[in-house]
């Protein structure tokens, strides 16, 4: 058996977000033996929870005008989405809604201190939420790591209600990416925040990491001893073919933000060089035409409009070569320093060719260059070149299919991943208990 876990984060899980990581943590956990609270306005889905809580911006403003006397909606397993159905805004969807869930993915110091207020400790500690948690009297929190104040906040009462451990889930650096910025609301910000953490840290803590690169950061700066569970992939791999010279299928999956748009457009480029008639089909959830447009210009670009995983499973299994994109501005490179897309794992383990394109200073690019199954370019005048050696050469294509079954093995498979979470939960839990 294992432990009684909550899980402290914003979204729950579904497979077509990046809450989708829970499949690899708690895949074989015992259902009853696991509980989430969240934040995220969408009715949540059947997943690895017998019961979930969800408390969200607009209960907070209610609750503080004074038009509702409690706060929080209890999901049982049996009251879930399946999978299959859309997502739906739990109770009013108009304006106000939409409004305060802009609020919430807008990330400026204003609306991060905002929310922080709107979230005040009185507002959700509700004998409500009291209730629920000592009907389960969990024994760790799981604390999805977030840039806001009240995820964190929330973790650190659990832990201290029932004075057991917290185990974080870190897979973007919030805490040390400081930005250039003259902004006293900026600083108020950072100080207030590194704080918050500094307490979820001084905790008995652990922690679960996406990468290598931000493990050894984070474990030196609060000496704790976390380990990396890479994200896993349910696509089944095909057997190796080499590449439709012809007529390659070249496919990216996935944000197109972070200047991303931008390191399409150059690669689409430079297959034009190689052959006119070469194009890159490109599947995103991305509304705004801000990020779009240099996407839709480029006549080597096949604009497919968004995917979700099944879509995507599918794309994988047709797709000669997917790619994987990083920025390299200033900005961009800072906040993908740690990052590993879950198409990391899609790409690795799905048995297509795998062309990389970024900074390498991103930690996706960093990653896949480490691996060997890829062809990764860091320079823009490599790519003409570097594209149509992976797309001749059959030797290559073959060294590096062969290459990234080994990848996806050690590195992407689920066993792997479940073997280490128990473990890490073993050390800082205590496992005689629950064998």
């Amino acid at each position: 058996m294992h432990p009684r876990v909550l899980i402290v984060g914003t979204v729950p899980y579904n497979e077509n977000t990046t809450s989708r990581a829970f499949a690899a943590y708690f895949g074989n956990w015992e259902r009853d033996n696991l509980r989430q609270v969240f934040s995220d306005p969408r009715k949540p889905f059947k997943g690895h929870c017998s019961s979930l809580y969800q408390i969200t911006d607009k209960q907070m403003l209610f609750r503080r005008l004074g038009k509702i006397k409690d706060t929080g909606v209890i999901y049982n397993y049996d009251d879930l989405f399946d999978p299959s159905a859309p997502a739906e805004i739990s109770g009013d969807n108009g304006g106000l809604i939409a409004a305060l869930y802009k609020l919430g993915k807008n990330k400026t110091p204003l609306n991060r201190l905002a929310r922080g207020f709107l979230w005040a400790e009185k507002y959700w500690n509700t004998q409500k939420f009291r209730d629920w948690l000592d009907e389960f009297s969990p024994e760790c929190v799981f604390l999805a790591f977030s840039d806001d104040f009240f995820i964190n906040e929330i973790a650190l009462f659990v832990a201290d209600r029932f004075n057991i451990p917290i185990m974080a889930c870190v897979g973007d650096d919030y805490y040390f990416n400081d930005e250039k910025s003259l902004s006293p609301l900026y600083r108020v910000y950072r100080k207030k925040y590194k704080k918050l953490i500094d307490r979820v840290f001084s905790h008995p803590s652990s922690a679960i990491y996406i990468s290598d690169k931000i493990r050894d950061k984070y474990n030196a700066a609060f000496s704790i001893e976390g380990e990396t569970v890479y994200l896993n992939s349910s696509l089944d791999r095909k057997p190796f073919s080499v590449v439709d010279r012809a007529s390659p299928k070249i496919s990216y999956c996935g944000n197109v933000r972070l200047g991303r748009e931008l390191s399409l457009v150059k690669i689409a480029n430079a297959l034009a060089k190689i052959n006119d008639s070469y194009k890159i089909e490109v599947y995103t959830a991305e509304k705004d035409e801000k990020y779009l447009a240099p996407l839709k210009k480029c006549k080597n670009i096949a604009f497919m409009g968004e995917a979700d995983y099944q879509t995507v499973k599918r794309v994988f299994k047709e797709t000669d070569v997917a790619l994987l994109v990083e920025g390299f501005d200033e900005k961009s490179v800072s906040l993908t320093r740690y990052s590993l897309s879950t198409k990391a794992a899609d790409s690795v383990c799905s048995g297509c060719q795998i062309f990389a394109f970024g900074s390498k200073e991103c930690g996706l690019i960093e990653y896949i260059a480490s691996t060997g199954c890829a062809v990764v370019v860091t320079d823009e005048s490599q790519l003409e070149k570097e594209l149509y050696k992976l797309l001749t050469d059959e030797k290559l294509q073959k060294d590096l299919y062969d290459r990234s079954a080994v990848v996806a093995k050690q590195n992407h498979d689920l066993s792997v991943g479940y073997a280490r979470v128990e473990r890490l939960f073993e050390k800082l839990v205590g496992g005689d208990k629950h064998e």
